[in-house]
């Protein structure tokens, strides 16, 4: 079984994480960018607001609510550095590289996937 499988079936046990949920605007808003272009908006947020090795602001860097891509990495632990070492084994204090940013992409957009589909 996929890791990604693995990694959301564990975070929908979490009674935090499995609070989030897309809502009508949220597909809807997805319906009319285009999955491709959430998956654009999901990396440009990562490589902006996560994947530095400092981040001033580490714990509130990404808002709950107004992009489908801030509710699904609340609801993947993807929100945060210290989110992703927990959840993820991640570590903190360095620059994430291009295999850990396409995991967390993979992650989210599988999220956003299987809410689609709900």
């Amino acid at each position: 079984m996929n890791n990604i499988y693995i990694k959301l079936h564990q975070l929908n046990k979490s009674k935090f994480r499995s609070n989030f949920h897309l809502t009508d605007k949220d597909k809807n808003y997805i319906k009319e960018k285009g999955l491709e272009t959430i998956k654009k908006h999901a990396y440009d947020f990562v490589n902006k607001r996560i994947a530095p090795q400092v981040i001033e602001n580490d714990g509130n860097q990404t808002p709950m609510r107004g992009h489908p891509v801030f509710v699904a990495q609340h609801a993947t632990a993807t929100c945060c550095r210290s989110c992703l070492y927990k959840w993820h084994n991640i570590s903190k204090n360095k620059k994430l590289n291009n295999q850990e940013i396409k995991y967390i992409i993979d992650i989210i957009m599988e999220w956003i996937n299987n809410e689609l589909s709900t």
